[in-house]
């Protein structure tokens, strides 16, 4: 290989590097929200929320928690890992949620695609206002899936209506500011 090609080579990476890294800060910095319309979910995504909603899950403390407990209320369902700072830098906001609008109706639970240990000492270092679940990688990515996260990326929320409809979903940090926006329309 000529030097010349070794140089152009070496440059093409840089560039693609770089590329990738303006990408990587653009979806860092950016809010991905989807709506959906009241009534208005494909088959598969109720197919979705009814799988998830089907869901009986062990929680940090051992126990098992089912999802369909919670029935009828607006349900906030945030995908989330011990590993991802994303998920751990949005999860105190949303327990200042949960206590708001619990008397409206609203439940959060989080849903760790982690190791149930480290769910649990995540738990006892950082208290949360709402449940923390432990659920394998198969079964949530598909879930995530099938709720409109194709890429599979965390933290990675959805809302589902009292109804059992998909509501919203939000890829990413979701501001407690901007949820709350959001919440205060879909309670009143």
């Amino acid at each position: 290989m000529s030097l010349k090609t070794r140089y152009a080579l070496i440059a093409s990476v840089a560039l693609l590097a770089t590329g990738a890294g303006f990408v990587a800060a653009y979806l860092q910095n950016h809010q991905f929200v989807a709506t959906a319309e009241p009534g208005t979910g494909s088959t598969d995504t109720a197919g979705t929320t009814d799988q998830l909603l089907n869901l009986a899950l062990p929680d940090a403390a051992g126990g098992n928690q089912a999802l369909r407990q919670w029935r009828g209320k607006l349900l906030v369902v945030n995908f989330w890992a011990t590993w991802c700072p994303p998920c751990r830098e949005e999860m105190p906001g949303f327990s200042r949620l949960q206590d708001k609008f619990s008397a409206k109706g609203t439940q959060f639970v989080g849903i760790a695609i982690d190791n149930a240990d480290k769910v649990h000492e995540f738990s006892l270092q950082t208290p949360i206002a709402y449940p923390l679940l432990v659920g394998s990688p198969e079964q949530l990515m598909a879930i995530m899936s099938g709720l409109g996260n194709m890429a599979g990326g965390l933290p990675f929320t959805a809302i589902i209506g009292r109804d059992g409809t998909l509501r919203q979903t939000h890829l990413g940090l979701w501001k407690e500011s901007a949820l709350e926006t959001v919440l205060a329309d879909l309670t009143n």
